[in-house]
């Protein structure tokens, strides 16, 4: 008899991962890497869709712009927080904003991470499973 295998994002590590960044070629370029781990994932262009794919897609991860058109990532990691509480997805920003003012307010809108551009995919995509709950 064959046991079921657990199909968890821990045990797994395939992970729904939503990228929401307006430079499509970043996000496709990153959206990728993800798949040929295996990973499902979903791309958003603009910061007013955002909740919508979450919604839709219940990601594990979201990899979020700070300098989104439409809603900031700071707005939307806020309201993501509020929305769902301590069932939110992990929230990791991933921006070209880097002063300390910047860290801080991601800090407070709930980001787990804050990686700032250019980064190392590998390293991004290392971090992934270790984040994901």
């Amino acid at each position: 008899m064959i046991a079921a295998q657990n199909t968890s994002p821990a045990s797994s590590q395939r992970l729904r991962v939503l990228i929401a960044d307006d430079e499509r070629d970043e996000v496709a370029t990153l959206a990728a890497l993800l798949m040929d781990e295996g990973h499902q994932v979903r791309e958003v262009y603009h910061g007013d869709a955002v909740a919508d794919h979450v919604r839709d897609f219940s990601p594990h991860v979201v990899l979020l712009d700070i300098g989104m058109p439409g809603m900031n990532g700071y707005v939307i990691a806020t309201r993501l927080h509020e929305e769902y509480g301590e069932h939110c997805p992990v929230l990791i920003a991933v921006t070209a904003w880097d002063k300390g003012t910047h860290r801080m307010y991601g800090k407070i809108a709930g980001f787990k991470k804050y990686i700032t551009k250019p980064y190392d995919p590998a390293a991004l995509l290392a971090l992934l499973p270790t984040l994901a709950r």
